[in-house]
């Protein structure tokens, strides 16, 4: 499978897209100004624990206090199993010092939400600090290579090693060599963190996670990575750099684009970004998805639109279903959409029909780098699916509310807006005896007091005795008017 990294680079803004078989299938953003904070670890202090929600809020430094529920509390594991769970009021208490990590990063009105479960991620391994069991990736099915792992590992421990370790996918082609790196890596940097916990204040940060260009090579970029693109020189030579060290599988793949033509135009991407914004996902077979983000879901409306079936009516929604399902997966990725998603299928008649588009989307979802948990069906036939959500999704990133319609989506019509401001200026005709009332508003609404509506205003205006004069205001939206008293 031809799978390539485009990394383009401006001083202000790091993206990264993630292209399979010529399809961009994720996309990655940066901004200097907003980097995520999620692997970040704080010496943070207690600003108020709340023993209703067994939680506590952490101030680290930021604008928002971040959240710590108990359940993300480390703690050793008891020596009896019956001993009853703790409570956070008994743990923590208000103005004590902390050391905690970001798990997800803050998302509209929420903080950063924490644990204090440390972990702190290299190029082959986890190091956990508080931890002394050494797990294995799940995606490592044989359990002899399970097992040869492990073993490997333990036996390059230094001798008095503290903590455990995961060992992630790639460890699997590593040399000793490149494990004992990693693991001296990890444990300086974890010493680090504590001789800085013991002579500096908090709120502090001790820890933070590497740039997106350079998690690009230890997280995304693996065997099947033909070669990573990156536009700018100073960057290549800072990840060639990076690659000697931690990732020397990709120094060679490496490339440096010069060309004239900019990378992401080169690939279609900056068009892919345009259609991950819009609502409306167009299918080659002429049907469509609808995709809307709530506050507490998304959901997906998956329609037949033009495409008629060559055979019968049911064959025509299977076919629709079955294109969805690989089409949502990716969207899935492309839009970083996390969270509860409710996908409307078109009604299927026959099981079949249904567990074979249920099977294309586990199949599809299958190559999420993020965890994807699919339902099923429920009784009114949609189809629940949950995915981590640990960074806002691109939309959120890329837009904001508008200020037109407040959030709603829609803007009220130029009609309803005349209705409104006739029932004002009677309002303030009974209040006020103003010579003249003028009405300042968009070329839209004026022009319907002009023709549709010019009868219902006239007779306002004998009704009121006063003249009521019209004048366009070029930067009003629909919505917005004013009514002077002259």
């Amino acid at each position: 499978m031809n799978e390539e990294i485009l990394v383009n680079v401006t001083p202000y803004e790091t993206r990264v897209a993630l292209v399979v078989q010529g399809a961009v299938q994720e996309l990655h953003l940066e901004r200097s100004t907003e980097r995520g904070l999620v692997g970040n670890i704080y010496l943070g202090k207690v600003a108020r624990v709340l023993p209703g929600m067994q939680s506590a809020f952490i101030d680290i430094g930021l604008d928002k206090a971040a959240f710590l529920h108990v359940a993300d509390i480390w703690f050793e594991k008891p020596a009896k199993t019956d001993e009853p769970p703790r409570s956070i009021e008994k743990i923590l208490f208000e103005g004590q010092s902390l050391l905690v990590q970001v798990i997800k990063d803050p998302i509209g009105t929420k903080g950063a939400r924490l644990s204090t479960q440390i972990s702190i991620a290299g190029r082959m391994l986890v190091y956990l600090p508080q931890d002394n069991h050494i797990g294995i990736s799940q995606k490592i099915d044989s359990e002899s290579e399970r097992q040869a792992l492990r073993e490997r590992v333990q036996k390059l421990l230094p001798a008095n090693s503290q903590g455990g370790f995961i060992i992630r996918t790639v460890a699997e082609e590593a040399s000793d060599d490149e494990l004992a790196s990693d693991i001296r890596y990890l444990h300086i940097t974890w010493q680090r963190i504590l001789d800085n916990s013991t002579r500096l204040p908090s709120p502090q940060i001790f820890y933070e996670d590497l740039r997106l260009a350079q998690r690009v090579l230890r997280d995304i970029a693996h065997e099947s990575t033909t070669k990573v693109l990156i536009d700018s020189r100073e960057n290549f030579a800072r990840l060639t750099e990076f690659a000697e060290t931690f990732t020397p599988s990709m120094q060679n793949r490496l490339v440096h684009y010069s060309g004239e033509r900019p990378l992401f135009d080169l690939y279609g991407v900056e068009e892919e970004i345009q259609k991950a914004l819009a609502r409306r996902v167009d299918l080659k077979s002429g049907g469509y998805l609808i995709i809307d983000q709530t506050e507490a879901m998304t959901t997906i409306d998956v329609n037949t639109g033009a495409y008629i079936g060559a055979r019968s009516f049911d064959d025509t929604i299977f076919k629709t279903n079955l294109e969805a399902a690989q089409v949502i997966a990716r969207q899935l990725r492309l839009r970083n959409l996390g969270g509860i998603i409710i996908i409307d299928f078109i009604d299927m008649v026959q099981v079949e029909h249904r567990e074979a588009v249920l099977g294309e989307l586990r199949k599809a979802t299958s190559r999420d780098r993020t965890r994807v948990t699919i339902n099923g069906f429920t009784q009114l036939g949609l189809v629940e699916l949950t995915r981590k959500r640990t960074r806002e999704s691109l939309s959120h990133v890329l837009c904001q509310p508008c200020p037109v319609c407040e959030k709603r989506g829609e803007i009220k019509t130029a009609r309803t807006v005349c209705y409104e401001i006739l029932r004002e200026i009677l309002r303030e005709a009974k209040q006020f005896n103003p010579k003249e009332f003028r009405i300042l508003a968009s070329q839209n609404v004026i022009d319907m007091f002009l023709e549709e509506e010019s009868q219902n205003l006239a007779m306002l205006g004998d009704f009121i005795g006063k003249t009521i004069s019209l004048s366009v205001e070029g930067l009003y939206s629909q919505e917005q008017y004013d009514i002077i008293l002259m």
